[in-house]
């Protein structure tokens, strides 16, 4: 496996972007990233086969593209509810939150109940990922009316955070009676 991350680390650091590196340094909590974009993680995560063993290595580096392609690479049916509880915990920057619950929770067969429980968290990096999940979510099923109005509650207790607002927007935009009942959230506050 340690073969494996250095021949990582090695596409990586050929593939730096130091303008980005450098930009990210000033505005994220990084302590190492190359700045390497996007679609090349995406290219170089299609070079490996996923597994468990391998994104729990990337994951534990303390670099900001490992981190991203430990999200590409765990199999979800591999990722229990114990180990996404430990990796969302160790999330420290808006844009690990979103790499993992854009490629990783989502896909989760317990993504719901895990937002809701990580909205009601005091912490905010975890509030952050369970607003970031449901957003995804709600782009790809119908909550229950008892799971939509524990989300409007919830929701409207958090318009502080942007995630939150952003999960609100979409569930508006999903039907007119969503809408009306955001509006009514938006009417009372």
């Amino acid at each position: 496996m340690d073969k494996v991350i250095t021949d990582i680390k090695k596409e990586l650091r050929a593939n730096m972007n130091g303008i980005a590196s450098a930009h990210m340094r000033q505005t994220e909590d990084y302590r190492v990233n190359w700045g390497v974009e996007l679609p090349r993680l995406s290219s170089i995560a299609a070079e490996f086969t996923p597994g468990r063993a391998l994104a729990q290595a990337l994951w534990n580096e303390s670099t900001r593209e490992c981190k991203i392609l430990a999200c590409m690479l765990m199999p979800t049916d591999e990722f229990s509810e114990e180990l996404c509880d430990l990796w969302a915990e160790s999330i420290r920057t808006d844009e690990i939150a979103t790499m993992f619950c854009h490629y990783l929770t989502p896909q989760l067969p317990y993504a719901c109940s895990k937002a809701f429980e990580w909205i009601a968290s005091e912490q905010p990096m975890l509030q952050n990922c369970g607003y970031l999940t449901l957003c995804h979510l709600l782009r790809k099923y119908e909550l229950s009316p008892s799971a939509a109005h524990e989300f409007l509650d919830q929701a409207s207790a958090s318009l502080d955070n942007r995630y939150a607002i952003k999960a609100l927007q979409i569930y508006a935009s999903l039907s007119e009676a969503h809408a009306q009942s955001v509006k009514k959230v938006a009417d009372y506050l």
